[in-house]
């Protein structure tokens, strides 16, 4: 099979393109190398097998459709590319809206245009939800927790888009889908919620558990916005990973679909909680300031992906316990890559 991964230099890029190179599938990876960490990623994917780079940016309609005429034969599309840091999109709306929903739109008008056929699988986001302050929360000791949802939030809840961030990957989510009912692509898509693990060079406003750990590694400073009992749904990259693999083995469960992708109930962390496991492991205090919350910040996210475990056949394999050790001993054993900035993937 021959994969285009978008953003394929990125953290979930560059996992996912080793798994399909491992499998024996041609990968092509498009990434502008905006981000520091992409040229450390693309040193470690070329040593997992071979892999054809496109530089490329997604906001170059021109060029983005040029590669799908050049490439019409995909077998699969996994669209990773994106401006991922809600800060940043409130700073620069602009380059938030044009990166994340003009940059959704060519590619699918680029799928469109050059007739391919190859099942498309969208990154989105939990932000699409919002700040969801009509879920009563309830406090405890080190986090929130909902007092209705036991299983999480599902599919089918409403969505209200909070912050640029939530509006222009919202945005891009819906032109998704509407490619499938009007021009018939395949398309899937992923409501992500904290996908974390091994080559994912996080920074303080994206990738909090990866930035909490490489910052304590690196002794940088550490900010908690807000009380610290915030709670997510964690996935480790390797069960996302699989999910990908689930669509690429049954292009039929392409028919415009959505699905929660988290770790559910069963694998949730509040900020305290995953600073009490590095004091753990570190044996020393880990030091920390607060500042006020962020905007559009949900006291609680947690994915109900019984959709994903009933139509997909998938569900998380990773504990959040044994995910936390991979990623931890994977910082500890490559604090060399971090020395020279904050790097997202």
């Amino acid at each position: 099979m021959k994969v285009l991964i978008t953003g394929g230099l990125g953290f979930i890029g560059c996992n996912a393109a080793g798994r399909f190179i491992k499998q024996g599938d041609e990968v092509l990876v498009l990434d502008n190398f905006s981000r520091d960490g992409a040229l450390q990623n693309l040193d470690w994917l070329r040593s997992q097998g071979p892999v054809e780079v496109i530089v490329a940016d997604i906001r170059d309609a021109r060029r983005i459709e040029n590669v799908f005429r050049q490439h019409r034969d995909l077998g699969l599309v996994l669209h990773l590319a994106a401006q991922v840091a809600v800060t940043t999109s409130v700073t620069d709306p602009r380059s938030d809206f044009e990166i994340n929903a003009l940059g959704t739109f060519n590619i699918l008008e680029g799928m469109r245009l050059s007739d391919c056929a190859a099942p498309l699988i969208y990154s989105s986001t939990n932000k699409v939800y919002g700040e969801m302050d009509d879920l009563e929360v309830v406090e405890s000791e080190g986090r929130y927790t909902y007092k209705t949802l036991a299983a999480g939030v599902p599919e089918t809840r409403p969505l209200d888009f909070h912050s640029p961030y939530g509006c222009s990957k919202g945005a891009a989510e819906q032109y998704v889908r509407d490619y499938h009912r009007i021009f018939g692509l395949k398309t899937v898509i992923f409501r992500q919620s904290c996908i974390y693990g091994y080559r994912q060079h996080g920074l303080e406003d994206q990738g909090w558990i990866a930035w909490f750990m490489i910052a304590s590694a690196t002794k940088r400073p550490l900010t908690i916005y807000g009380n610290g009992k915030q709670v997510r749904d964690v996935l480790f990259i390797d069960d996302l990973v699989d999910a990908f693999s689930a669509i690429a083995s049954n292009s039929e469960l392409a028919g415009g679909s959505i699905y929660n992708m988290g770790g559910s109930s069963q694998n949730t962390l509040s900020l305290l909680e995953l600073i009490s496991y590095m004091e753990e492991r570190t044996g020393t205090a880990i030091e920390y300031t607060l500042a006020p919350p962020r905007p559009g910040d949900q006291l609680v996210y947690i994915s109900d992906t019984s959709k994903a475990e009933r139509e997909l056949n998938w569900k998380p394999r990773v504990s959040s316990a044994q995910g936390l050790k991979l990623l931890f001993d994977w910082v500890q054993a490559n604090k060399h890559e971090f020395a020279g900035g904050n790097g997202v993937g």
